[in-house]
């Protein structure tokens, strides 16, 4: 494989130097144990919201670092979960004494070392909340979990708890919401080609020419099955059907619409693939009041689209709504 790096070891620890450099007005980057902090964190009397992965998926979850998102993210090496120590230490430096949200995707080592760090927290007396994501329908468990995988609806769980903490919503409450969130949120994906990780410079899976993973995972898990390449629209309509028909939907009900590359898809093709959701969304009486498109939860140099389908109640548009200014997200300032 051909990549912009120099040593397969040094990938992460260069990347976030990098990141610390470009973008040192919102953010700042601690080594040993690596964790990102935003700027002006701890903010006293704020909860603070933490969350982190393994590296590869980014803008995920540093990029999401800064005002009305998170106060923190810890990114592990590519694909593994971010230690314990890692997590103990961003949450520290977060914690502004109004206690530590921590949303968690669900995959096995990330949902058991934020649990030995909370107990960790708990023990000096910092109080800390948990919201797990497991918003993918695709299939029941993985190579890498155990029940449904957290994809999508992380991004958007982040933003509406990060604005929601902004303005002063108690821990329990923020725990409530962003299970509320979850409950609301469902996804899938499918990719046309394989990943390539830099640290062992392999191909993720291996895929015929004409062949899609449907149901892929973010770590290129296989996914509900092995299908023939079809096109844009066909395979829009494939991802979307089981999304609605996995979520309780109503006819009427507002939504946000998230369409993700999953690395290496352009955005010409993802508008592509946007066009396809809302008409299938409108099929389905649903409103679109809110859009999310482009790359925002990777999976490396995946080529390849998921969707995420949010029911987006009142309070929780006014949230996304509200302003944010991280690397990857910024509006309402």
């Amino acid at each position: 494989m051909k990549a912009l790096i120099n040593d397969p070891e040094a990938v992460v620890s260069e990347s976030l130097a990098g990141m610390a450099l470009a973008h040192g007005d919102l953010l700042r980057v601690h080594t040993d144990p690596s964790y990102v902090l935003r700027q002006d964190a701890p903010i006293s009397g704020k909860v603070a919201i933490i969350s982190g992965g393994g590296s590869g998926h980014e803008p995920m979850h540093a990029g999401f670092v800064g005002l009305g998102m998170l106060d923190a993210a810890c990114p592990g090496a590519v694909f593994t979960s971010p230690t314990p120590d890692q997590i103990v230490a961003a949450s520290l430096a977060a914690h502004g004494g109004a206690g530590v949200l921590h949303l968690v995707k669900n995959y096995t080592g990330d949902v058991l070392n934020f649990q030995m760090a909370a107990e960790i927290l708990q023990d000096q007396g910092v109080a800390v909340e948990q919201v797990l994501i497991d918003d993918d329908v695709a299939v029941q468990d993985s190579l890498y979990t155990a029940g449904r995988r957290g994809v999508g609806a992380t991004v958007l769980a982040e933003k509406i708890c990060g604005a929601a903490a902004a303005e002063g919503m108690a821990l329990a409450d923020l725990a409530a919401l962003g299970k509320r969130i979850n409950g609301q949120a469902r996804s899938m994906g499918l990719a046309l080609g394989p990943c390539h990780n830099p640290s062992t410079g392999q191909e993720g899976f291996q895929l015929g020419e004409q062949e899609i993973e449907f149901g892929v995972g973010i770590h290129g898990e296989p996914g509900r099955e092995r299908l023939a390449m079809a096109p844009a629209d066909t395979l829009t309509r494939m991802l979307m059907e089981p999304i609605l028909n996995d979520l309780p939907f109503h006819p009427g009900d507002p939504v946000l619409l998230f369409v993700d590359a999953l690395g290496a898809t352009p955005l010409l093709e993802l508008y592509i693939v946007y066009r396809a959701a809302e008409a299938v969304a409108r099929e389905y009486g649903l409103h679109v009041q809110r859009r999310l498109v482009g790359p925002y939860m990777t999976s490396l140099d995946m080529a390849g689209v998921a969707i995420t389908v949010l029911r987006l109640e009142a309070d929780l548009q006014r949230w996304w709504d509200a302003p944010v200014c991280t690397v990857a997200l910024r509006w309402g300032l």
